[in-house]
């Protein structure tokens, strides 16, 4: 149920919202994880716009302030190479199997186990690469993450793979080591073949700590995309359109689940639906 089902349905007789509505309907938006600011400004528009309904308005002024650029995955033609960033605890290992898992139909994939600082990640994305069918390459704990990467990038060219999904590390606690070693695995990665994408996984449930994240993330490495893990029917889910009003970063994935095939292409007109009826 979205977050203004209840309240909406009391005000559907109308044809206009009144001052208590608009009231009301910012108070849920920042309920929802899109923050004050953003809250004001789309009460803010709302009020302006003509509508058939109040209904209308809101989710034409909510859906004004997603991204306009593509959501697909950028698919190179030979070796499509995908780093997958994001904080520990986001779900970030488990979603590169489920994108492995997502493109396989579309040619061989191969996944790249670079959270070596973390010998549970490794393991996880072994696990899960096992059981869908899917090479993992890794090398010993605490080894060079550039340097698996760079091994998992000969290995996809020897397999004429058609997709490399790479795990890195998610630790925050030293912000610029981590950010560091990011560009380092990405210049590396580049020496010899383009990063096609820079996904970002983000748990919905955070808050606006999801935002946040996008933004340090976005600064030290080109993110081109997001994943927003953990959308489902506990979560409020709004910090996904404060992160793409804010960043202009398209969200182009959703995880629904915790099923390797739970992974869905972001819909924007759905997703508003869904957050207000």
């Amino acid at each position: 149920m979205g977050i203004f089902s209840k309240f909406l349905s009391k005000i559907k007789v109308s044809d206009v919202f009144h001052k208590p509505d608009l009231e009301e309907v910012e108070s849920e938006l920042i309920a929802a994880d899109l923050g004050a600011e953003l809250a004001r400004t789309i009460i803010e528009e709302t009020r302006k716009l003509k509508s058939e309904t109040p209904e209308e308005a809101l989710q034409s002024v909510l859906l004004s302030h997603l991204s306009k650029k593509s959501r697909q995955l950028q698919i190179q033609s030979g070796l499509t190479t995908v780093m997958v960033v994001g904080v520990n605890g986001t779900g970030k290992t488990t979603t590169v199997a489920k994108l492995a898992q997502m493109f396989s139909p579309q040619g061989l994939v191969v996944l790249a186990a670079a959270d070596t600082f973390r010998a549970a990640a490794v393991e996880q994305l072994q696990t899960l690469g096992k059981r869908i069918g899917i090479e993992v390459i890794s090398g010993r704990e605490n080894s060079d993450p550039a340097s698996v990467a760079f091994d998992a990038i000969e290995k996809s060219r020897d397999l004429s793979a058609s997709f490399l999904f790479i795990d890195t590390a998610g630790r925050l606690h030293n912000k610029s080591d981590l950010m560091n070693e990011l560009g380092k695995i990405k210049r590396v990665i580049e020496k010899v073949s383009p990063v096609s994408e820079v996904l970002l996984v983000i748990d919905a449930t955070t808050g606006q700590n999801g935002l946040q994240q996008a933004k340090i993330f976005a600064q030290a490495v080109n993110v081109t995309g997001i994943v927003l893990t953990k959308l489902d029917g506990s979560a409020r889910g709004g910090i996904a359109l404060a992160i793409e009003d804010a960043l202009d970063i398209p969200i182009k994935f959703v995880g629904t689940g915790e099923s390797i095939e739970d992974l869905a292409q972001f819909e924007p007109i759905e997703y508003i639906k869904g957050l207000i009826s």
